[in-house]
C-alpha cells in the first residue's frame, strides 16, 4: 500500500510504532521496521545521550530498515540534554524523528539540516496546524481514545481525523484507537495517511516488557481505562488498577488544592518497576481504550501482515461489494 507516509518515511506499509516510555527499545523498533513499518525508539528512556547513541547502534545491528527515535519535549526547569540527543540521533543517521510534548520549533533547524523528517504528535487541529505552519513534516493526529495524553479538548477520531484533513496540507496518521485492519481502513476513509499503534505494539511478542503487562492488555476491555490528572490539566489516560484507584481518591479528597506531589508516588519512577519488572500495581500507566480490541499477543510481523491483508480484503471485497450492489459479507 502506498500513500504519502509510506512515500515520506521510506516504509512498506503505512504503520508506525509510537514512542512509549520503557517500551520503545530497539527489540521492539526493529522489529516492527523489519515487519515493514516504522519502528521508533523513545528517546528519553535513555538516561543519556549516549545511552540513546549505544540504543540506534543496536537497532542498526537488528535492521536495515529505516526506523525513528521519539523524543518529548517536557515542560520541565530542569530540561533533559535535548541538543546531546539530537546529535545522538543525527550521528546515528536516523532520518525520522517523532516529537511530542511542548513545540519542537527551536530544534527543528538542527533535524531538518541532518535531513531528518519530523512528524509532531498533536491533539487538537490549532496544535496540528501549528506543528505545519513551523515546518513539520508530517503530524500524528492523537484522539481522545489514546493511552497517554489525550490534551484537554475530549474529542475522539471520528471527528478529530476529518476536522484534521480539512485543514491540513501536510500528511498525517491517525493515532489513538488504533488496532487493526479496520483502524487502519476507517482512518483512510477519515483523511489520514495510516496509523500510529501504541498499546496493540506493546502486547506483541517482540516488546521488550513483562509478560504481566502484556497480559494485563490482553485481559482489559474497552471500560477498563481511567483518566487521571485531569484537575493538573496534564490528563493521563491509564489501565484501571490499585495506583490508579488510590491517585483518583486523593484526587476527589483534595479537589482544586491537589498538587503534583500529592501523586508523586503513583506516578513518577514507576515505569521500570511495572514495565520491567512486572509490579502492576506500583503506579500508573499508560494504556488506550484500544485494548478492548486486543486479544491476542502476536510476532509483530503476524500482526502488521494480518493487518494488511485484512485491510485489502475490507477494501476490495466488503466494500468495492457495497459499491456493486453485492451484499457485503
Amino acid at each position: 500500500m502506498k500513500t504519502r507516509i509510506t512515500e515520506l518515511f521510506g516504509i512498506e506499509h503505512p504503520i508506525i510504532q509510537g514512542g512509549m516510555h520503557f517500551v520503545g527499545f530497539a527489540e521492539l523498533a526493529a522489529a516492527v521496521s523489519n515487519a515493514g513499518g516504522l519502528g521508533v525508539i523513545t528517546g528519553l528512556t535513555q538516561k543519556s545521550a549516549k545511552d540513546l547513541a549505544n540504543e540506534i547502534a543496536r537497532c542498526r545491528k537488528m535492521t536495515s530498515k529505516p526506523f525513528g527515535v521519539n523524543l518529548t519535549f517536557l515542560p520541565t526547569v530542569n530540561a533533559p540534554d535535548y541538543p546531546g540527543y539530537i546529535s545522538a540521533i543525527i550521528d546515528g543517521g536516523v532520518k525520522v524523528v517523532e516529537t511530542a510534548g511542548r513545540n519542537p520549533e527551536q530544534h527543528l533547524p538542527r533535524l531538518k539540516e541532518a535531513g531528518i523528517k519530523v512528524i509532531h504528535k498533536c491533539t487538537s487541529v490549532r496544535h496540528s496546524l501549528k506543528a505545519e505552519a513551523i515546518g513539520c513534516d508530517a503530524v500524528s493526529v492523537d484522539g481522545f481514545e489514546c493511552g497517554g495524553h489525550p490534551g484537554e479538548d475530549d474529542v475522539p477520531n471520528m471527528i478529530l481525523l476529518p476536522r484534521a484533513a480539512d485543514e491540513l496540507k501536510i500528511p498525517f496518521v491517525a493515532s489513538g484507537g488504533m488496532a487493526d485492519a479496520r483502524s487502519l481502513v476507517a482512518s483512510l476513509a477519515m483523511g489520514a495517511e495510516g496509523m500510529n499503534m501504541g498499546t496493540r505494539f506493546m502486547a506483541t511478542k517482540e516488546a521488550p516488557i513483562h509478560e504481566n503487562v502484556k497480559r494485563a492488555i490482553v485481559a482489559a476491555s474497552e471500560l477498563d481505562t481511567r483518566l487521571v490528572m485531569r484537575p493538573l490539566r496534564n490528563t493521563e489516560r491509564v489501565l484501571k488498577n490499585a495506583a490508579t484507584e488510590r491517585l483518583l481518591e486523593k484526587e476527589k479528597a483534595l479537589g482544586s488544592a491537589l498538587k503534583f506531589q500529592d501523586i508523586i508516588a503513583e506516578v513518577a519512577g514507576v515505569y521500570p518497576k511495572i514495565m520491567l519488572d512486572g509490579e502492576m500495581d506500583a503506579g500508573v500507566w499508560s494504556c488506550g481504550m484500544v485494548a478492548g480490541l486486543i486479544h491476542d499477543i502476536p510476532t509483530c510481523k503476524e500482526l502488521i501482515d494480518r493487518i494488511m491483508s485484512e485491510a485489502d480484503a475490507l477494501i476490495r471485497q466488503r466494500l468495492e461489494g457495497m459499491l456493486g450492489g453485492r451484499r457485503a459479507a
